[in-house]
């Protein structure tokens, strides 16, 4: 997958853009495509990761917007359309965490990954979160950090899941604005489709609900866990507002 080569048709589908909207960002410049005599290509590892950091940086506005159209093709907007319930468990939530370094960080990340027994490289998990972060920081301001691998390979896990971390001690991890991390979601999708949309979701509930601050406030798994799905019930309700 990560080789695969989009035209434009596919590259909006994946994107949930209107084709014209991407003709014109690669008119621009503004996102990665060769061209082939009179025929734009793209390359999905350049794509997903234009997107992504394109998801990290956005307003709330746009980021609203694009949960928006993912939720509608991918999800229905009942209650079913939870998403969290199904990837993440207490027992992939660790609190306490003695890190002190933005390595030490990944490391301990990648050993709660692979305690969920659904990770089948862990080595290669480890180098890919390390390349992704070589190319922007996966930090954002409030003291998050929305952990992802470079490379979104279906061999790489038995089933997608989000594992969580939050450190005793604020760790420097290179958010934008400069101020430390505490709390750390590493998102692991074995279908890459559904990888953006998880983003934008952990995204919303992240920085337009009180989960951050909530999250700070107990050191207790289940409750964690509890904090997360309803975090994201809020986010639902809002999105079917829109």
């Amino acid at each position: 997958m990560p080789f695969r080569i989009f035209n434009l048709s596919e590259a909006a589908d994946y994107l949930h853009l209107p084709e014209d909207r991407v003709e014109e960002l690669a008119r621009r410049g503004e996102i990665p495509c060769e061209r082939q005599g009179e025929r734009l290509v793209f390359r999905h590892n350049a794509v997903d990761e234009w997107a992504s950091r394109q998801l990290l940086e956005s307003s709330a506005e746009k980021l609203a917007d694009f949960h928006r159209r993912s939720t509608a093709k991918y999800h229905d907007l009942s209650d079913e359309a939870a998403i969290m319930p199904a990837l993440t468990r207490p027992e992939w939530i660790r609190p306490g965490m003695t890190c002190r370094s933005k390595s030490s960080v990944i490391r301990e990340m990648v050993a709660l990954a692979d305690a969920t027994q659904l990770l089948c490289y862990r080595d290669e998990l480890l180098e890919s979160l390390v390349e992704r972060e070589k190319l922007c920081s996966t930090a954002l301001s409030g003291g998050l950090a929305l952990l992802h691998p470079r490379n979104h390979e279906p061999y790489m896990f038995e089933d997608s899941f989000v594992v969580v971390g939050k450190t005793i001690a604020q760790v420097p991890f290179g958010s934008p604005d400069r101020s430390t991390t505490d709390v750390f979601f590493l998102i692991c999708c074995q279908d890459d489709r559904i990888h953006l949309h998880v983003l934008a979701r952990l995204c919303m509930m992240c920085h337009q609900t009180s989960l951050l601050l909530e999250m700070r406030g107990t050191d207790d798994p289940q409750e964690l866990h509890r904090l997360l799905t309803a975090s994201e019930q809020q986010v639902i309700r809002q999105t079917k507002k829109l």
